[in-house]
């Protein structure tokens, strides 16, 4: 009989340490388990971006995916190449600084046009002819099958004189590659191969 009895607190101490092996087991899964899914969580926040709500304060902002935003930014990048490149005053040293800002957008390609029309004392008509010339963006189409990516961007100058107003037609094509973010560049492209296609008067209005 005491055999019996010893037999079964054997039995019961061997059931009593399989559990706490078992037990053990099951809080080192968990554990781990709870390491991988917050390091995943911490890795999809990072890939977020937050844009605030009509220009409020964070708490109201709304994220979203980087990668479903980059078509938005592409576009509002090569948008902001054209106006500060385009958009001129007869003001010397805006105009210099307007070219710099936008040449940190591009690659040479551009700063050959902007050397090209110099040479060809544009900016220097711009200046004592007191003209203004402003730009308006229509549309930017970019095909993001292929990298680098393809785009065309359609818009309208208006050049305005003391007399008159002069509306041209602006069509550029360029292709866009990804690129480090910065103050100079916070979109995070840069455009190569810049052209303009079309650059022609479509009509002139008296003053």
């Amino acid at each position: 009989m005491e055999f019996k009895s010893l037999k079964n607190i054997e039995s019961s101490f061997k059931q009593i340490r399989m559990f706490g092996i078992v037990f053990l087991c099951l809080c080192a899964i968990v554990a781990v388990f709870s390491v991988i899914k917050s390091y995943q969580f911490a890795e999809a926040q990072r890939q977020k971006i937050y844009i605030l709500d009509e220009g409020k304060s964070l708490m109201l902002a709304l994220s979203q995916d980087l990668s479903q935003n980059r078509p938005v930014e592409a576009k509002e990048h090569i948008k902001r190449f054209h106006e500060l490149f385009f958009t001129l005053s007869p003001d010397r040293s805006a105009i210099e600084s307007n070219i710099n800002r936008a040449l940190f957008l591009v690659d040479k390609s551009a700063f050959r046009y902007y050397q090209d029309m110099q040479e060809k004392g544009y900016y220097n008509r711009i200046v004592s002819g007191n003209i203004n010339q402003t730009i308006q963006v229509d549309s930017v189409t970019i095909d993001f099958n292929a990298y680098p990516y393809r785009a065309m961007t359609y818009a309208r100058q208006m050049i305005i004189r003391e007399s008159n107003i002069t509306e041209r037609s602006l069509v550029t094509r360029c292709n866009l590659i990804n690129s480090v973010r910065s103050d100079n560049n916070p979109h995070g492209f840069a455009m190569e191969k810049f052209e303009i296609i079309e650059n022609r008067d479509l009509r002139t209005l008296a003053r």
